[in-house]
């Protein structure tokens, strides 16, 4: 939903109206296909299931396989509903995440290339929230620009933090993230430099973009971009707080639900 939300401010900002319907539905049913891949092969690498979403996936695998190519099929029917630039690009871009996600099965837990998984997520889930609107356009704003950028941040932001908390969870686990190889501190550090980047690239848009630089105009690029800066606070403050956010994965919750923001400002 967080990425369907976010599709919808992305359009909106770019003047893309009306959305079909079934682009939204095909969004997210792609995103919770990945996930739940991911989830299901890093449970067959030696080890099993390590975290509580892990174990989760590891005792309803035989519910979720087939759940998992009904909803594959169901995205491939509703594809002929979309645009044609549309679905060429999120084949392009689909082909790319099924090679991210067969890369990271066949990889061993301790591979240096599996230190990308955090810039490379985030990347790739801002391509696919941002792209499919791109791709019904001629031509991009620079605010368009700097507002995907400030996306892409935040979804680093998000992983990263995540990547923190766990390593303290599991200060013994063998598997290799950034936090691990840069340790808490050098990641704090860039966390708290992700959020000034955002704020302050949202305070710019508001202090400098015009309606001729703006397609879905002025007014809502400042209250997306805004909105876009107090996701990064947001974030910010769970960091800021690990002790309290720490118990009962509340980080992950409230990390993962800044994502639904968006819908606030559509």
């Amino acid at each position: 939903m967080g990425a369907v939300f976010a599709n919808r401010m992305a359009a909106r900002l770019s003047d893309v109206e009306p959305i079909h319907w079934a682009t939204s539905i095909v969004l997210a049913l792609v995103v919770w296909i990945i996930y739940t891949l991911d989830r299901l092969f890093d449970n067959s690498k030696p080890g099993g299931a390590q975290t509580p979403r892990h174990l989760f996936h590891q005792q309803h695998k035989t519910l979720l396989w087939p759940v998992v190519a009904g909803a594959a099929v169901l995205a491939g029917i509703l594809v002929f509903f979309l645009k044609k630039t549309v679905w060429q690009f999120g084949l392009v871009l689909g082909a790319v995440c099924a090679a991210y996600v067969f890369a990271v099965f066949r990889l061993p837990a301790n591979h240096p290339a599996l230190l990308l998984k955090e810039p490379l997520v985030a990347l790739l889930f801002s391509a696919g929230v941002w792209g499919s609107v791109w791709a019904q356009r001629p031509a991009i704003s620079g605010v368009e620009w700097a507002e995907w950028l400030m996306f892409t941040g935040i979804a680093f932001q998000n992983l990263l933090l995540f990547a923190v908390f766990e390593q303290a969870e599991r200060p013994g686990s063998d598997q290799r993230s950034l936090a691990t190889v840069w340790g808490s501190s050098t990641c704090d550090k860039l966390l708290r430099w992700l959020t000034f980047a955002v704020v302050a690239t949202a305070f710019g848009i508001c202090l400098m973009a015009d309606n001729d630089s703006v397609r879905g105009g002025l007014r809502f690029a400042q209250r997306s971009a805004l909105m876009l800066g107090i996701m990064s606070v947001v974030l910010y403050a769970i960091q800021r707080y690990p002790r309290y956010y720490g118990k009962h994965e509340r980080y992950r919750w409230l990390g993962d639900a800044v994502f639904w923001l968006p819908v606030l400002v559509l």
